[in-house]
């Protein structure tokens, strides 16, 4: 079991940058593949982002490719999205995830999930 709590949300202007984290209690930090999600109103939760249990591997929704680094700290429990250049349709809350392995997959499901932080960008 492990609970999450999301960080660094707030509200930015078209441009800006916001580095997102996610902080993780319980033990063995690096057994779970961790990611964020993010709910725009009015629409489904997307995939924004993934990481593997050491870190060395991720992935990217296309949205998020460029302009989002996800990265973690195992020795902090801690995961970190960091967006620049914000744009408007950025919006949305953000949700970190986690999965039960280490090893991400889109076949895994997301076991466990913090409350969400808020992201808004003005245009």
């Amino acid at each position: 079991q492990v609970q999450l709590v999301e960080s660094g949300g707030g509200l930015v202007q078209a441009g800006d940058s916001l580095r997102l984290s996610c902080a993780a209690s319980g033990r063995s930090f690096n057994n779970y593949a961790m990611g964020w999600l993010r709910q725009a109103p009015g629409k489904e939760r997307e995939f924004v982002a993934a990481i593997s249990g050491s870190g060395a591997i991720t992935r990217y929704a296309d949205s998020a490719k460029v302009r989002f680094t996800i990265s973690r700290d195992n020795a902090k429990n801690t995961m970190y999205l960091q967006m620049n250049i914000l744009k408007p349709e950025d919006t949305a809350v953000y949700y970190c995830a986690a999965m039960r392995t280490p090893y991400y997959s889109t076949t895994y499901e997301w076991a466990y999930w913090g409350q969400g932080t808020q992201v808004t960008v003005s245009s």
